[in-house]
């Protein structure tokens, strides 16, 4: 299996490769060079597979330079109930009529991140020894990526965390995840800006290649084509879990700021998956929704970049797009690099509204999108709580408007959870009047020391802190 780049460099790359790099040398994101596709008999056969197992079955296809012994103990060694709380390690509910919740969230810090994060730590920590390398992981979170990320890789070998957040912008819980870390190879940089901000840096500092090569510097954030990988596996869980035959589609609603997560769904449908539909489901900074509304792609500034509460989508450019539009435009590496450097780079939009290819958007490809404001959250909150006895945080509540609007009758809606609502207590406090259940581990953690580093939003401040930190 090879990788190529969605902006047309000429280089072939295999797994472990990308594993390590992040971004292509040009600055295009990695994709496999075709999907593997998945038939019914394959199909048939995964059904009962336990997660660990299903997960090795999938990744196998994509990643062919680890030996299969080894990928299967990774896997193992990952997907277990003492890590993710069930055998299941996804377990499905339906909720209402038609409608299921994915909890995918029961895994070290509560949110979906977790999923791929911890196949992640153990596949940077096999091929680091493999090689007898150092790998300086550069993050960007706007919640959840953070905590997930410095979870997996606490006391890892071979491995330092210089994670961006936008200072002041994540809920008090998420802040205090990450920030009370005291383990000498986590790093946590609260940054003067947004989220987009820290994810702006983080590629500038990719695509410095000199400082990127002196200084080994990788990415967890979904840029790296092994999280999204890893996020695929979920979708046939879940489809599995919400069917009894292969031969009936489902949906799926994804509640997405940056189209990692949805687009792992992309990627198991173009597979083979029966999904029919996938929703992207937004909150008040909706630039994804416009798009697949309108065809217009538009990059909002800083200031025009809502603070909510579903933070975790606070985010006015979506890194992942671009492998989806990569397929969107027929996999044509110079119309894709129009689109994101010259249009984007120089405009902050592009305009598919006119061209044939954005009427596949909702026709070949199944996506739909929704839109969710605070009052609406609330009342999704408050509805769930009193119907079915279910406590669900306000990204969640964002999935489940959406999939409420999109459900069509006799098509399973799976919506996937993100994360436990005691990561945003003060939104299910408006909601319900009472803060949620905290797990015994998380108590009083808002109190513990914090280690964390304010820097301005600049790649060069955030450069020589590195280097400051990796002598």
């Amino acid at each position: 299996m090879n990788y190529l780049s969605t902006r047309g460099h000429p280089d072939r790359k295999r797994f472990c490769e990308i594993l390590l790099e992040g971004l292509a040398p040009d600055g295009g994101l990695y994709l496999p060079e075709a999907y593997p596709q998945v038939d019914t008999a394959t199909l048939a056969k995964w059904r009962a597979l336990p997660y660990a197992e299903l997960a090795f079955e999938i990744l196998s296809l994509y990643i062919d330079d680890i030996p299969a012994a080894d990928l299967k103990a990774i896997c193992a060694k990952t997907y277990t109930a003492e890590v993710f709380g069930t055998d299941e390690i996804v377990p499905l509910r339906e909720l209402e009529d038609g409608v299921y919740l994915e909890a995918l969230s029961n895994g070290p810090t509560l949110a979906f991140k977790d999923m791929a994060m911890q196949l992640l730590g153990n596949l940077f920590e096999y091929e680091l020894a493999r090689r007898g390398a150092e790998l300086n992981i550069l993050g960007a979170t706007s919640g959840d990526t953070g905590s997930a990320a410095e979870y997996a890789m606490r006391g890892k070998k071979g491995v330092r965390v210089f994670m961006t957040s936008p200072d002041g912008r994540m809920s008090p819980f998420q802040q205090a995840q990450m920030f009370s870390l005291q383990d000498e190879n986590i790093h946590n940089i609260a940054i003067t800006g947004v989220f987009d901000d820290c994810q702006d840096i983080v590629k500038a500092v990719s695509n410095d290649l000199g400082f990127k090569r002196k200084y080994r510097i990788g990415t967890v954030n979904s840029i790296n084509w092994a999280r999204l990988l890893a996020q695929v596996v979920y979708y046939f869980a879940g489809y599995f879990q919400a069917t009894a035959s292969n031969d009936k589609p489902v949906s799926f609603t994804v509640p997405s700021g940056n189209f990692g997560n949805v687009c792992a769904g992309h990627v198991a449908r173009m597979m083979g998956l029966p999904i029919q539909t996938l929703v992207v489901a937004t909150n008040e900074n909706d630039v994804l929704d416009e798009f697949f509304r309108t065809g217009v792609y538009r990059v909002r500034a800083a200031v025009d970049t809502h603070e909510t509460s579903s933070p975790s989508m606070d985010i006015s450019k979506a890194s992942n797009f671009e492998r989806f539009v990569f397929d969107l435009v027929g996999r044509d590496a110079a119309k894709l690099r129009k689109l994101f450097v010259d249009d984007l780079g120089l405009q902050g939009s592009f305009d598919l509204s006119a061209d044939p290819a954005f009427k596949q958007a909702a026709g070949r490809f199944g996506f739909r999108s929704g839109r969710s404001t605070h009052a609406d959250r609330l009342a999704t909150i408050r509805d769930t709580d009193k119907r079915f006895a279910t406590l669900v945080d306000p990204h969640t509540a964002d999935g489940l408007k959406a999939a409420r609007e999109q459900h069509v009758p006799g098509v399973p809606m799976v919506v996937l959870e993100t994360a436990l609502p005691i990561k945003f207590a003060a939104t299910l406090v408006e909601a319900l009047g009472a803060e949620p259940a905290r797990p015994k581990k998380f108590e009083g953690i808002e109190a513990l020391p914090k280690r964390v580093v304010k820097l301005p939003a600049d790649a060069e401040a955030v450069k020589a802190y590195i280097a400051e930190n990796c002598d």
